[in-house]
Order: structure tokens, then C-alpha cells, then sequence
């Protein structure tokens, strides 16, 4: 009997523990994991481990699982990942368990920025991802703050503006309103459909070098291979489609690929070490089968997953839809209940004033009759105050009879005092006047005497001219001038690998390849309105972005924006011409 050996499995949302006999292959472990969680499109998804030197490998499906490279431990450590992706999601992707793990993974790729994603884009995800986790927003569920334990965007794009946490979550909430009645499986693949349009989307890169050991990526992806300047893994400058390749093999660190048109010559490059390309040789492999499987009528098993992951869809559609019925006429009943509250209200409000309206009438009422008992009060305090001004009237006109006769006397008084006074004004007059006179006379005397003090100076000093000899001038002396300026400046300051040839041969006949993919539009395109909230979030970011922290795929995504490219106008322009030119164009790198 077989030793048995643990293993435990890590999906993107689940761990699984179990045991298999040592003799199993690859392909068997996969289908028990894949059996295990429900899983049937198993061809998108592959097994990874860490080898005996600490590098990333997939699980071979037709060699033994203890025959490969795995690092010794117990258990043995494996990851379910997506191993070749569709080309076009929406289309391909059936169950909703297999949705659901490219979504996680994905996502996680986004967020940890192995993906390239635009500040916008990821916005508008980050929405999908979270009308996947709580459902259609209810504003008395979702209250703010919902948001801030979550992990929504890539730290670069936090980085890149100066907004805070609340201020990103207000714009994610805005897209989150948006996605009214969007069931939690129709986020994920609305989420996918965006991400796929993504330029490093589904496509794995490795270094590599031509003929003239020009560094350069191989990026290999469902559609083919394409080939990427060092510095730029967003756009490719060459491509070539499965359907014009052959056969590819490698010998050591040799990679070759030979073309279906005759005339081309093989398509050769270099690789670091010989891993990569086992790497590669297993991952063009299995993305032309599934290439070749796409352009060819589906299979009974997939046209049986189809209709059952059709018939599950539409009857939860129905479900929905009788959700949505119900939950309509709840909310008529709730706002036929609230308007007869609102009327109910209403009335209350009615009687309310109406008795206000009494009582007020009431009030009114005491005042008046307060008001009356207060005026007859008052009528009887002014006959009084009437009969007491009444005594005093009279006692005031015998006090001016009594005053008249006292004034009359004083008259006479005052005619007397004021003859006195006019003659005492009359001697005051002349006394001044005579004061005038001697002030007058005596101004003369003074300006007579000053005349007199000049005239005996001037006799003084011409008396003295007469005594004194003439003398001569001094000379003057010339003025002395010495000057003298001075100015100053001053000055500043591997180990050894297996030989053999490995090779693959593609088969592309009977199959109904028109490259349609080169026709294909982005989400957004195909959603004018998409298209504009895009634009205008991308404007509304721009106004709080830091351009010192953009990265070299932030200004290649710019580039390619302002020039009006996005993936498919891309992968158009890189098949141009025949194979042969393109090879020559690849030598020439």
C-alpha cells in the first residue's frame, strides 16, 4: 500500500488539509482540490509551490507529485491560483465559484500593484469589490465610516494624492450607490470585465534577451506572445497570435519558436536560466490549448455547465426580480403607511391649533375682562388725580397774582438801577478814551527815542573808521582735497542545468480563428456614460495628485492615454505586417 502524504492546499478565500498516496500524479491532486470546493472549469487553475531553491514553480499535471522539485516540509505546501486566463471573461468564465476566485486573485493583484491600475479605474473597482462584500447600499446600513477597515486601493495610488481616508471613501460610496439592485455575482463579473482591460492583465513576463543580447519581456497571455522594452511592461512593440506559431522547444537557455509562415525565420531569444524557460514552454502550452479550445464548438461538458450556470443565473434573476416585486410593494405599503402617518399628523397638528386656538381665544378673553376691571381702575384714579390738579390749578393762580404784584415791584427797582447804571457807563467811556490818549502819546515818545539810540550808533561806528588804518584782505586758502578708494573681493567652491531539448508542437488547423480580439472595444468604450464619470473622476483626482510620486507606469499609462491607445488598438498596431518583418523588427531590438 502507498505512503500516504499531508498536504494542505491555500485558495484565495479557504485552506484544505487532506492526504494522497505517494504514487499520485499532478492532474489527480488538482481534480481532488478542485472536487473538494466545487470546482469544474479546473483548466484555468493551476498548483504553485516553492521548489527546493525557494522559487515559485506549478505543479506538472503528468509527472508525480513527489517526483517534482517540492521543498520537503510536512505537509507539503501548495497554492490554487489561476494559472492561464480567458480571453474574454464575461463570455468564458461559467460557475461562479471560478468567478469568484479570479476575482480574489485579481483584486489582490490590483492592490498589490502586480497589475497596473489607473487612480480612476481603481476607484470604480474598489466599488465593485464593494458592492461584492455588503450588498446593495442602504444608507441606514451603511453608515459612514463603513468603509474604514477595508482594504480598497493600491497604497500607491493613497500615495500619489493628498486626500484622506475619509475623502477616498466618499468617492467610493458615490460609485457604491450607483450599483442599485446588483447582485453580489454580478459585481464580480463587472469587476473582472473592467480588470480585464487592464494592459498587464493575464499576462505573464519574463526577461529575456535577443541575438544582439538586447534585454527585453516576453510577455505570454491568451492571445499569444508579445514582446516588451525593458522599461515598459505596459505597452508591447511586437506581437505574435497563437495561430501563427507552430512549434516552440528550447535547448539550455535557448528558447525557440518557429512560425506557420514558411518564409519567416525562426523567432529565437535567451533566457537567464533554464527554469524560465520550462516556464515558459508550460505556459504557451497550455494557453494555445486553450486557445485552439475557444475557436472550436464547446465540448458536452461545457455546453452542460453553460446551461446549468444559465438556468441557475435566470432563476436567480427571477428570484431577484420577485425580491425586487416584493420589496416594491413594501415600499408602497411603507409609504402608504407613512403618507396616512403624515395625514394622521396632519390632523393632530389640526386639533392641536384648534385647541391652541381656544385656549388662546380664552386667554384673550381674561385679558379683556382684566383689561376692563384695570381702565374703571384707572378712570377713578384720574377723578381723583382730575380733583387734586383741580386744587392745585387754584392754588397756582393766586401764586402768580402773587408773583405778578412782586414782579411789578421789581420793575420799578430795576428802572432805577438801570439809570444809575448808564451813568456809571458814561464815566467809564471817557476814562478810557483819556487812557487811549496817553497810551498814544507815550508810543511817540518811545519810537522818538529809538530814532535818536540809531542815529548815536551810526555816529559811533563812523567815528571808529576814522581812527582805525586800512588793512588788506588775507588771501584765501585753497581748499585741501586728498581722496582715496580701495575695494576688495572675494571667491567661493546558476548551478548547472540539463542540456536536453524540450519542444511542443501547436496545432492550429480546423480551427475558425478570424482575431476577432483585435477588433474588441474596452468596457468603457462600449459605456459612454462609463466613459464620462471615468474622465471626470480622473479630473477631479488629478487636482490632488503629487506628480513627484508618479511612477514609470504611471507616466507610460499617461502616454499612452494622450496618444489615444489602450490594449486592443495596441495589440492591432503590433501585428501589423507579415511574421517574417515582425521577427526581423524583434532581431533588430
Amino acid at each position: 500500500m502507498p505512503t500516504m502524504v499531508n498536504v494542505r492546499v491555500t485558495t484565495m478565500d479557504a485552506e484544505l488539509e487532506f492526504s494522497f498516496p505517494g504514487n499520485t500524479k499532478g492532474r489527480q491532486l488538482i481534480e481532488q482540490v478542485a472536487k473538494t470546493i466545487g470546482l469544474r472549469e479546473i483548466w484555468y487553475f493551476g498548483l504553485q509551490f516553492l521548489d527546493s531553491r525557494g522559487c515559485v514553480s506549478w505543479l506538472n499535471a503528468d509527472k508525480k507529485v513527489l517526483s517534482q522539485d517540492i521543498k520537503k516540509e510536512t505537509p507539503l505546501l501548495f497554492k490554487l491560483r489561476v494559472q492561464f486566463y480567458p480571453e474574454d471573461v464575461g463570455e468564458e468564465l461559467i460557475q461562479d465559484i471560478t468567478r469568484k476566485l479570479f476575482f480574489l486573485e485579481v483584486k489582490e493583484d490590483i492592490l498589490t500593484d502586480e497589475v497596473y491600475c489607473p487612480p480612476e479605474t481603481a476607484v470604480l473597482l474598489a466599488s465593485y469589490a464593494v458592492q461584492e462584500k455588503f450588498g446593495e447600499y442602504d444608507k441606514s446600513v451603511h453608515r459612514r465610516g463603513y468603509l474604514s477597515s477595508e482594504r480598497l486601493l493600491p497604497k500607491r495610488v493613497l500615495d500619489q494624492h493628498k486626500l484622506s481616508k475619509e475623502q477616498w471613501e466618499e468617492r467610493i460610496q458615490v460609485w457604491h450607490e450607483e450599483h442599485k439592485s446588483m447582485l453580489k455575482e454580478e459585481a464580480i463579473i463587472e469587476y473582472l470585465k473592467i480588470a480585464q482591460d487592464l494592459e498587464m492583465f493575464g499576462v505573464n513576463y519574463f526577461e529575456i534577451r535577443n541575438k544582439k543580447g538586447t534585454d527585453l519581456w516576453l510577455g505570454v497571455d491568451a492571445l499569444g506572445i508579445n514582446i516588451y522594452p525593458k522599461e515598459d511592461r505596459l505597452t508591447p512593440k511586437i506581437g505574435f497570435p497563437w495561430s501563427e506559431i507552430k512549434n516552440i522547444s528550447f535547448n539550455d537557455k535557448k528558447f525557440l519558436i518557429k512560425a506557420i509562415d514558411k518564409r519567416s525565420p525562426d523567432f529565437m531569444f535567451y533566457v537567464p536560466r533554464l527554469r524560465v524557460n520550462k516556464g515558459i514552454l508550460q505556459l504557451s502550452m497550455g494557453n494555445h490549448a486553450l486557445y485552439i479550445r475557444r475557436r472550436k464548438p464547446d465540448n458536452i461538458e461545457v455546453q452542460q455547465m453553460k446551461a446549468q450556470a444559465k438556468q441557475e443565473r435566470l432563476k436567480k434573476k427571477m428570484e431577484r426580480d420577485q425580491l425586487e416585486g416584493e420589496k416594491k410593494k413594501r415600499e408602497a405599503i411603507e409609504r402608504e403607511k407613512e403618507q396616512m402617518e403624515r395625514e394622521k399628523q396632519e390632523l393632530m397638528m389640526k386639533l392641536y391649533e384648534f385647541e391652541e386656538t381656544t385656549k388662546r381665544a380664552e386667554r384673550e378673553l381674561q385679558e379683556q375682562l382684566d383689561r376692563a376691571m384695570r381702565l374703571e381702575e384707572e378712570r377713578r384714579r384720574v377723578e381723583q388725580e382730575a380733583a387734586r390738579l383741580e386744587a392745585e390749578r387754584m392754588e397756582a393762580i393766586i401764586a402768580k397774582e402773587e408773583l405778578a404784584r412782586q414782579a411789578e415791584e421789581q420793575m420799578k427797582s430795576q428802572e432805577q438801577l438801570a439809570a444809575e447804571l448808564a451813568e456809571y457807563t458814561a464815566k467809564i467811556v471817557e476814562l478810557e478814551e483819556a487812557k487811549r490818549q496817553k497810551e498814544e502819546e507815550a508810543e511817540t515818545w518811545h519810537i522818538k527815542a529809538t530814532e535818536v539810540e540809531e542815529s548815536l550808533l551810526k555816529t559811533k561806528e563812523e567815528l571808529q573808521t576814522v581812527r582805525s588804518p586800512t588793512n588788506s584782505a588775507p588771501a584765501d586758502r585753497p581748499p585741501s582735497s586728498s581722496s582715496s578708494s580701495s575695494s576688495s573681493s572675494e571667491s567661493d567652491h546558476e548551478h548547472s542545468e540539463d542540456n536536453s531539448t524540450h519542444s511542443a508542437e501547436l496545432q492550429t488547423q480546423g480551427i475558425d480563428d478570424h482575431r476577432m480580439e483585435e477588433e474588441r472595444l474596452t468596457e468603457a468604450q462600449k459605456n459612454l456614460l462609463l466613459k464620462k464619470k471615468l474622465m471626470d473622476l480622473s479630473s477631479d483626482l488629478e487636482q490632488s495628485r503629487d506628480d513627484a510620486r508618479k511612477t514609470q507606469n504611471d507616466l507610460l499609462h499617461a502616454e499612452n492615454v494622450r496618444a489615444g491607445r489602450d490594449k486592443y488598438k495596441t495589440l492591432r498596431q503590433i501585428r501589423l505586417g507579415n511574421t517574417k518583418q515582425r521577427v526581423d523588427e524583434f532581431e533588430a531590438l
